[in-house]
């Protein structure tokens, strides 16, 4: 793969990190600004998501649409399923890309896209650059035990994390001379890695005994207990108990938390092994192990992070290699 002028084609490598993959919307828009444009993108987890949609080049309306998100946004997307193979079906977050991408298959996507996802049974890898690209996402999303593995072509497939967390071998199989990676895992483990879904400093129950989290709902929408309910998970919804179940105060961690900080442990030190064996050209890490797994609440803090690292690096001598 070459760029214009005949320099080497340049590749984008999207890691993992559920609401930490924001900052990738702010890490683009500083490497965009500095006049870098990329020619393929490969994304794992959230990065697939994002780089998706950025093939597409609707990377300007899913911005927005995240720096609407609170805490009522991101529970709409607990369509739970209990008793499946995973806590959550995954069909909003489908629905969320569907609404970006305008485009049936991977090979209709504006710029070259890969999504690295894992096959369950057999542990391999699973590189997808063709085909569905609604599907793809999907199956590179799905953490294990959290949302339910995508059936493909004969394999059951789960989060591309669990084997290639930040898939810069991906980006150069696609062709990639050079290749930038975002890493945004490798700050998560120490001190930070329970209590995934909220650290505000509050207690988590509060003296009506509902759920630090849920107060602030009835605080953010001046509602009562019985008016959350009702509205912002109306209906006879499951979602609402097991979230309140997930954030409440119990003397050992959650499920949730144990399968979230497991998985932390785990694509932190993949990241670490799979990097020093396949290093990218250039490597980006924003500062971001403050923010829990599911705290897409904080999208404009999370994108600003992403790009005042990004800009900084690029100020600092990495732009050089790129022009």
């Amino acid at each position: 793969m070459k760029a214009s002028g005949g320099k080497p084609g340049i590749g984008l490598a999207l890691g993992s990190g559920s609401a930490r993959g924001l900052a990738h919307l702010g890490v683009i828009r500083a490497l965009e600004e500095a006049g870098i444009a990329v020619d393929c993108i490969a994304g794992s987890s959230m990065g697939a998501l994002i780089g998706a949609i950025h093939a597409a080049g609707k990377l300007d309306e899913l911005e927005a649409a995240f720096l609407d998100f609170d805490w009522k946004t991101t529970a709409s997307f607990f369509d739970v399923v209990l008793p499946k193979s995973g806590l959550l079906d995954g069909n909003r977050i489908s629905e969320l890309v569907r609404a970006h991408i305008h485009a049936d298959t991977i090979e209709l996507l504006a710029t070259p896209f890969a999504a690295v996802a894992t096959d369950i049974v057999s542990g391999e890898e699973v590189v997808i650059r063709s085909g569905d690209v609604i599907e793809a996402v999907r199956a590179s999303i799905s953490v294990p035990g959290i949302f339910t593995p995508v059936r493909s072509n004969g394999r059951i497939l789960v989060d591309g994390g669990l084997t290639n967390p930040v898939p810069v071998s991906a980006a150069r199989a696609m062709g990639a001379g050079i290749v930038i990676a975002v890493d945004l895992n490798h700050q998560i483990v120490a001190g930070k890695n329970l209590k995934p879904l909220l650290d505000t400093g509050k207690p988590d129950v509060e003296e009506d005994g509902t759920s630090g989290m849920l107060a602030r709902w009835a605080g953010d929408y001046r509602l009562s207990m019985k008016d959350i309910k009702l509205r912002l998970l109306a209906g006879n919804n499951p979602a609402f108990e097991q979230f309140r179940k997930w954030v409440s105060e119990e003397p050992l961690p959650s499920i949730f938390e144990v399968l979230l900080a497991s998985i932390n442990i785990m694509e932190t030190r993949i990241t670490q092994t799979r990097l020093a064996l396949d290093r990218p050209e250039v490597i980006i890490q924003p500062p971001l192990g403050h923010i829990r797994f599911l705290e897409f609440g904080r999208a404009e803090e999370i994108i600003a992070v992403g790009y005042e690292h990004t800009r900084r690096q690029l100020e600092n001598g990495d732009i050089e290699l790129l022009r």
